[in-house]
């Protein structure tokens, strides 16, 4: 099979296609043929050699990607046949191997993709859309809720407006350059502006008309995240996610004591509960597309382009979730 290796950590150029023997189910696993491999920005960390939230770096040479869907073409022992030919999405956890026409998957982790969803869409609302589902626990949006989206373009951002625009709240949506803004307002924001401008707070109490923001969904940090979190009324929240402008590696995002609260990792699956937390988060992320409530954005490059999802998605030059198609 064709596979997208790192040799070497280092810049994206360092991803490079090579051919390499098929890998063979387990126990307990399947073998999926890839059509969809989720590129996430942990991915481009952990290829520059700097140790993100996993055990340890992943030895090399690596196949790097941790979410696939496609068709299940080969079972492993103990598996149950039925899963055999099924369109199916996983999360491979932190075990790499998404970038390839072939990848293997513990059958505990699949989901059968919904048939409204083509195998893009599928990795996004298994990666993006249980992170997006997890942040909203923490929102209590309604019909008189006022959030505040920045990155509204990108792969979270595209389905906090949707959700939010969804529960009856008003909707900013935060972007930069004209194209982004379009999308966030196609996207269902009652209003879209573009952060690069710095008239755009002045631009957002004017729509609101004296409302103060009740939540700040917050993917960006630096001086946007400032700016939207004085929009902010008494009680306010301000959801903090990400802070890539500040780059992918600078984990200081703007925080204001009593107001911010950061919602990734063990506090998002705690709020989640149950058993396993991180699949009760994508079931409800995946129910939310197949009935058509999210509709997740993507941007998609050929398997053998890796090196150019990463330099778009590390540059902030990509809108909705990155995408690789062997």
């Amino acid at each position: 099979m064709h596979a997208i290796r790192l040799h070497a950590f280092g810049p994206a150029g360092n991803l490079v296609l090579d051919e390499v023997e098929d890998p063979a189910p387990g126990p307990g696993q399947v073998r999926v043929a890839v059509r969809a491999a989720g590129v996430h920005l942990l991915d481009t960390s952990l290829r520059e050699g700097i140790q993100g939230p996993t055990p340890a770096l992943p030895e090399l040479p690596t196949i790097p990607g941790r979410e696939v869907a496609g068709v299940v073409d080969a079972l492993g022992e103990g598996t149950p046949e039925s899963w055999l030919g099924r369109r199916v999405v996983a999360h491979l956890g932190f075990a790499p191997g998404g970038y390839a026409e072939l990848a293997v998957a513990d059958f505990a982790r699949l989901h059968e993709i919904p048939a409204n969803l083509d195998f893009a869409e599928a990795v996004a609302m298994i990666g993006t859309g249980r992170t997006t589902m997890g942040i909203l626990q923490f929102a209590g949006l309604g019909p008189g809720s006022v959030a505040v989206v920045t990155a509204a373009a990108g792969g979270i951002g595209t389905l906090l407006v949707q959700y939010a625009k969804n529960a009856g709240a008003t909707v900013v949506g935060l972007a930069g350059g004209p194209e982004k803004t379009a999308l966030a307002a196609a996207n269902g924001a009652d209003l879209a502006v573009d952060y690069t401008d710095p008239r755009w707070p002045a631009k957002v109490r004017a729509h609101l008309g004296g409302r103060a923001a009740t939540v700040v969904f917050d993917g960006v940090g630096g001086d946007a995240a400032r700016e939207a979190v004085a929009l902010l009324g008494p009680g306010g929240r301000h959801l903090v996610f990400g802070w890539s402008a500040k780059g992918p590696h600078d984990r200081d995002p703007y925080f204001v004591e009593g107001v911010s609260q950061r919602v990734l990792g063990p506090v998002m699956m705690e709020k989640a509960g149950g058993a396993n937390p991180a699949r009760t988060l994508e079931l409800r992320a995946l129910a939310e597309a197949a009935e058509g409530r999210l509709v997740p954005a993507v941007r998609r490059f050929p398997l053998a382009d890796a090196a150019a999802a990463h330099r778009a998605l590390e540059s902030r030059g990509t809108t909705g979730k990155v995408v690789l198609e062997p």
